[in-house]
Formats: structure tokens, C-alpha cells, sequence
């Protein structure tokens, strides 16, 4: 006597158990309970001819006619998951056919010289781009899908064109004069201030006069000024005469990378001793102006339009407006709950934003002498590092929280756009003639967006090129023909990028 196998055995009380259950629904002679059974019976994968009899042993009251075609219109439904089915076997072949393709081409790129362990890094990061791309292009069409996948040669261009090292600790804070001559200033960690020439990269001046750590420097709008702001407890106004140098020939750019195109390397690269300052560099000691009335650190100041008065903000949670003439102190802006981290002014109109640790931004209006209103606005979660305007009417806030926001100054109820990012957001700046949002992050990267929320580029970081710690802030210069973008960090340098922005805006 043939003995029964166990799968055969299983499946016969399988069979016998669904028959019972059929017959138990009839006998109940409930409605519900049938359409549920024939559901149950139908995800299992039964046959045409098994739900046929099944329908002929229920008390339907249907006519033959209508069950058939109800039984044709169920098999047409399971031919068309069978031909999605097929289609997704298909397009999962096809992704790995591209998958294997494009991380040949990262192989034949690099060349022979490559050893087997950093090809295979190399194909590696290759395959965890494929799968971003596919990732945020699902929802998109299969053409889009493709032409993700094409090398293209019309990306926008940035290029790192010079960079400033001289400073002996990290660099907080840099900014561009608007006067001529054009020259670049940075704020470090190490108690100084200097001024380069954006040209060749020599250093032209340096203001010493601080006591700790320099903040954050910026210029006077018509008159050779500068101020920064200190650890000390102070903001200083100094003037400064500087004689540009010879311009030197440009490195050579030809050779342009794709802003996207990233080899990341290690911190253990940079070298362990300290940078070297310069030390032909002339020196500013003194300062025209002494401003003095903050409890704390001062994280930050600005000019108001016109260059007659100054903002500070300090850790002490008050931003306070100078006259710049007299040094004496116009109004203490109280509110905030923790830290100011940041301030900024408004390029044509009395307005000043400030931003603060307790995830708040706020907006003083000082247009009317008689009224001096504040907005608190909670766009963020976590410290608000920076809030900054654009020449039109909008405020662009950066946060730890990993978020940028853009806000429409007319309507500040809810932002027009915000900008999910994969690391904090430090200082940001945003170009005059194209509204380019430029963010530093704490990982190290400077990514570009338009004001939309749209990312534009991410600065390259490869052959070694970019910076190798935090990046603290940036700064746009459209004016410049060499560098319109300059970005520093803790890396105790700055970078003068070159910024292709037709070709930027053109691969939008």
C-alpha cells in the first residue's frame, strides 16, 4: 500500500477543511459571511472551476448567466496582475543590467591604477547612488527614470578657485566690503580678523584688537569700516587702507568638475600642525569705536541702511542697536528666551532679524520712529542658526533642526518653502540678482538652492579640494568675475568658489 506524502496529506485536509467551512456558510445562509469566504478562498489562489463549484454549492438566488460573467471578469483581473507581474520581473532585471553597467563605468573611469579594495568602494557608491536616484524618482516617468541614469555633460560648473589659509584656528565669519578696493574678510577662533585680496589670497590686514574669539565681521556700506563682533563681550568699529597686490594668473579652471561628481577622504589627511599666519601682514591694534554694553559673548552684528547705526547680538538674549557716532546705546532688544545665535539687517529698509537658540526667530520693525514692533516667528524645532532677507521681500531662516525655510514677509503665518537637508545649517546667504540659497552644513558639504526649495548643486569635494571640518558660513559676490561664492570653516581656511549660475539655473 503506497504510504501518502506529508504535503499531499496536508493539502487533502486542507481541501476537506475549506469544503467543511463552505458547507458550515451555508448553513448559516448569511450573506456576509459567503462574501467573505469567496474572498478568503479567491486571495488563496483557487482555480475558475473550484470557485465555480464553490458558487454552485452557496444558496445564491443569481442567474447562471450573471455568475459566468462575473467568473470571466474575475479571470480578466488576475490576467492583468499577471502581466504586472511580469513587467515588474522585467524592470527589476533592467535595474540590475544598469546597475552592473554604471559601476563598470566607475571602474573604467578611475582606471587601472585603482587598487581592488577602493574599486570596490568605488562600486559600492556607485550602487547606493543608482539606488537614491531610483529612490526620488519613482513617482517620476519611466523617461525621467532613464535620464537619470544618462552621464551628462551639461552640468552646471563649480569650481574652486582660491583658497585663504593663514588663520590659526577655525574661521567663524566672512564677508565681502561693498566699497572699493573689493577685498575679503574673515572672523576666526584665533582673536583676529583679516582682510585678503580675493585675487592672489594674500593677506592685506589684520585686526588684532579683541580680546577672544572674533564672531563675525561685516562692512560698512559706503565707508572703509568694519565690525565685528566678539567673545569678549564687545563689537569693534575699525577702518582700515588697504593696496591691492598684482593680480597673479588665475589657476588654471579648464579642467571643471561636476558639482555632484564627490570623493569624500578622510580628516586624518589634513595635517596635524598648525597653519602658519602671515607674518608680513600689517597690523590694526586700535579701535575707532568700542561698543560695550552686553553681559555676554557677541555672536554677531550688522549695519543698518545708511551705516548711522549697528545691531549686536549676544548670548546674554538681547540684541542691542548702537549709534554709530555717539557709541551710545539706542534700544536693548529683550525677548528672546536662550542665545542669540545670529542677526541681520535688511539691505534697504530698517528691519533686523534676529535668531536664537529657543528655536525662534524674530522680526524688529524699525520704519516708524514711533513704533518699533516685533513678529516671533516658530517656523523650527531645534536652535534657529541664522535668519536672513533677500532684496525682495522674503526671510530665509537655516536651523540645527536640518531645515531651511523660506518665508514671504507679507504673509509669515506659514513658510512658502522649506528645504529638507541631512545634516545641521549654519550661517547662510543668499545672491542679490538670482535668489541662489547658499548652505553651509555641519557635515562638511555646501549644497545651493533656489528659493523654490529646488537643489541646484552640491560644491564638489574631490582631489582633495573642499573643506575638511565644519563649514561655518557663506557669502555671495556676484561682482567678482573670479569668485562669487566664498565659504569658511574649522578647517582654518576659506574658499573662493566660482559659481557657473546660467548653466546652474539652466539644469533646473
Amino acid at each position: 500500500m503506497p504510504v501518502e506524502s506529508g504535503s499531499s496529506a496536508a493539502a487533502r485536509q486542507a481541501k476537506q477543511k475549506r469544503k467543511s467551512h463552505s458547507l458550515s456558510i451555508r448553513r448559516t445562509n448569511s450573506t456576509e459571511q459567503d462574501r467573505s469566504g469567496l474572498q478568503r478562498d479567491m486571495l488563496e489562489g483557487q482555480s475558475s472551476d473550484n470557485l465555480e463549484s464553490f458558487m454552485r454549492l452557496e444558496d445564491s438566488k443569481l442567474p447562471l448567466s450573471l455568475r459566468s460573467n462575473l467568473l470571466d471578469l474575475f479571470s480578466q483581473i488576475e490576467r492583468e496582475f499577471e502581466n504586472l507581474y511580469i513587467e515588474n520581473l522585467e524592470l527589476r532585471r533592467e535595474i540590475e543590467t544598469l546597475n552592473d553597467r554604471l559601476a563598470a563605468e566607475g571602474q573604467t573611469f578611475e582606471g587601472a591604477d585603482l587598487a581592488k579594495g577602493a574599486l570596490k568602494t568605488k562600486a559600492s557608491h556607485s550602487t547606493s547612488q543608482l539606488s537614491q536616484k531610483l529612490k526620488t524618482t519613482y513617482k517620476a516617468s519611466t523617461s525621467k527614470i532613464v535620464s537619470s541614469f544618462k552621464a551628462t555633460t551639461s552640468r552646471a560648473v563649480c569650481q574652486l578657485v582660491r583658497e585663504y589659509v593663514g588663520h590659526r584656528d577655525g574661521i567663524w565669519d566672512l564677508s565681502v566690503t561693498r566699497t572699493q578696493p573689493v577685498v575679503l574678510g574673515t572672523a576666526s577662533a584665533d582673536h583676529t580678523a583679516m582682510l585678503w585680496s580675493i585675487e592672489t589670497g594674500k593677506c592685506l590686514l589684520k585686526y588684532t584688537g579683541h580680546q577672544g574669539s572674533v564672531n563675525s565681521i561685516k562692512f560698512h556700506p559706503t565707508e572703509q569700516m568694519a565690525l565685528t563682533a566678539s567673545g569678549d563681550q564687545t563689537a569693534h568699529i575699525w577702518r582700515y587702507m588697504v593696496q591691492l597686490p598684482t593680480p597673479q594668473p588665475v589657476a588654471d579652471i579648464s579642467q571643471q568638475t561636476p558639482c555632484e561628481d564627490d570623493v569624500d577622504f578622510s580628516d586624518k589627511d589634513e595635517a596635524d600642525g598648525e597653519v602658519e599666519g602671515p607674518n608680513d601682514c600689517p597690523s590694526v591694534r586700535v579701535a575707532t569705536t568700542t561698543l560695550r554694553s552686553h553681559q555676554g559673548v557677541v555672536i554677531a552684528a550688522d549695519w543698518l541702511v545708511g551705516g548711522k547705526q549697528v545691531v549686536t547680538a549676544s548670548w546674554d538674549r538681547a540684541a542691542n542697536l548702537y549709534d554709530v557716532e555717539t557709541s551710545e546705546l539706542v534700544h536693548s532688544l529683550t525677548g528672546h528666551d536662550q542665545e542669540l545665535t545670529h542677526c541681520c539687517t535688511h539691505p534697504t529698509q530698517r528691519l533686523v532679524v534676529t535668531s536664537s537658540r529657543d528655536t525662534t526667530f524674530r522680526l524688529w520693525d524699525f520704519r516708524d520712529p514711533s513704533i518699533h514692533s516685533v513678529n516671533v516667528f516658530q517656523g523650527h524645532t531645534d536652535t534657529v542658526t541664522s535668519a536672513v532677507f533677500t532684496v525682495g521681500d522674503n526671510v530665509v531662516s537655516g536651523s540645527d533642526d536640518r531645515t531651511v525655510k523660506v518665508w514671504d514677509l507679507k504673509n509669515m503665518r506659514s513658510p512658502i518653502a522649506t528645504i529638507r537637508t541631512d545634516s545641521a545649517v549654519n550661517r547662510i546667504s543668499v545672491s542679490v540678482n538670482q535668489k541662489i540659497i547658499a548652505l553651509p552644513h555641519d557635515n562638511r558639504q555646501v549644497r545651493l538652492f533656489d528659493m523654490s526649495g529646488v537643489r541646484l548643486a552640491r560644491l564638489p569635494r574631490s582631489n582633495r579640494q573642499g573643506h575638511r571640518r565644519m563649514v561655518c558660513c557663506s557669502a555671495w559676490c556676484e561682482d567678482n568675475t573670479s569668485c562669487n561664492l566664498f565659504t569658511c570653516g574649522f578647517d582654518r581656511q576659506a574658499i573662493g568658489w566660482n559659481i557657473n549660475i546660467p548653466a546652474l539655473l539652466q539644469e533646473k
